[in-house]
């Protein structure tokens, strides 16, 4: 029988917990949300990140956009461990410093000459189902090194850390080498089945 004209199957709202449009998208074409209506977070929203891990700051902004929207919600929340300086900037890798030339000047000074460099991208996901109750989260690591000056571009510390894998800087790694190889993408393929079955796709 014959579908009727105008009809069409609504496909499940995932609202990523963002004001950022090209990490909304980044993250959905991770993802491979082609069955799911993807949306960023209404403007204006701001949760604060209080959480001592990437795992709780990711889940308190997937809880907090779940229950506002009362729509399926994912966050991540990701950062830059540094080996010899103890793991920072770590959870505080985004207020390291004001702008991303000041956290890449920051972190190169402290880092000094050292050739002990080795470091790490890391990024959590949650998914929380619309009554605001994580029901899903994964992690992805990147390992890799800093480098002693910016290669490439990107945002954040990307032009500065060195994807051993890749042999080049994360800031000039194009978009597949990012999904396969980084810490995101890692994070959205561990947690894509997991979210597919939840939907229902």
């Amino acid at each position: 029988m014959a579908r009727s004209e105008g009809a069409s199957v609504q496909r499940p709202v995932l609202v990523i917990a963002s004001g950022n449009p090209f990490k909304v998208a980044e993250i959905s074409a991770m993802l491979d949300a082609v069955e799911l209506e993807v949306r960023q977070q209404p403007d204006g929203v701001e949760i604060e990140e209080t959480g001592s891990t990437y795992a709780a700051n990711a889940r308190l902004k997937a809880e907090a956009i779940a229950r506002l929207t009362g729509e399926w919600a994912l966050a991540d929340d990701s950062g830059l461990e540094v080996d010899a300086l103890g793991g920072a900037p770590g959870v505080f890798s985004a207020r390291y410093a004001p702008t991303d030339r000041e956290r890449i000047q920051r972190l190169l000074s402290e880092l000094g000459d050292t050739p002990y460099r080795s470091a790490s991208f890391n990024s959590a996901m949650a998914l929380a189902d619309p009554s605001g109750t994580t029901v899903l989260e994964s992690q992805g690591i990147c390992r890799g090194e800093i480098l002693q000056a910016p290669v490439g571009t990107g945002g954040g510390y990307d032009p500065i850390f060195w994807v051993r894998e890749a042999g080049n800087s994360y800031g000039s790694l194009g978009a597949h080498l990012r999904f396969r190889l980084g810490s995101r993408g890692k994070a959205a393929r561990d947690l894509a089945p997991g979210l597919r079955r939840l939907l229902g796709l």
